[in-house]
């Protein structure tokens, strides 16, 4: 039983006639056999002896398996070469985030000093803190409203102090919003 060896062209001739009225070759799925047990009876199998060659190929290793030592070389060099990158990497500053900030101060009526207001508000120092430029924009009924702009450290200078201290000035501010916040 067999196909004989199929390097030959007997054997794929043997192998072509079986598959000219059948369109697999039988056999369960998943069931081992000897590659001499395939095929039709009356072929004598000249594949070998029947019995599956199963060889360990334990000449090549294709994941680094953790079983082999590494060298005392492989070790100080992997060493060396932390110590470089911890190093390098100390030395490096640290990103600081910073964010665009436009803040919309709002008066109580038409008749509070828009300028008095902007210079109040200009007076918040802080580290961290830098006024940018300002407008008025009008609101209705003649009152305008100080758009302002601002850039902050964000670990040194929060929304909340900010609208805490701009508030403070009771007597020309009425409220404030956070227009837009963008991080830079």
């Amino acid at each position: 039983m067999g196909f004989g060896d199929l390097k030959s062209p007997a054997g794929l001739q043997v192998l072509n006639d079986y598959l000219a009225d059948k369109s697999y070759i039988e056999g369960l799925p998943g069931v081992k056999k000897a590659l001499g047990k395939y095929g039709p009876a009356d072929v004598e199998d000249t594949t070998g002896s029947g019995a599956t060659d199963s060889k360990d190929d334990d000449d090549i290793d294709l994941f680094g398996s953790d079983d082999e030592e590494e060298s005392e070389e492989a070790k100080r060099l992997r060493e060396e070469r932390l110590a470089q990158y911890e190093s390098k990497k100390a030395k490096k500053p640290a990103l600081v985030a910073k964010s665009s900030i436009l803040l919309d101060v709002k008066p109580w009526d038409d008749e509070t000093d828009m300028a008095k207001l902007e210079e109040c508000v200009r007076s918040i120092q802080a580290d961290g803190l830098v006024w940018g430029s300002s407008k008025l924009v009008p609101v209705g009924y003649g009152i305008k409203k100080l758009q302002i702009q601002c850039v902050v450290e964000d670990d040194k200078v929060g929304t909340d102090m900010l609208e805490e201290q701009i508030t403070a000035f009771e007597d020309y501010v009425q409220s404030m919003d956070v227009a837009a916040f963008n991080k830079i």
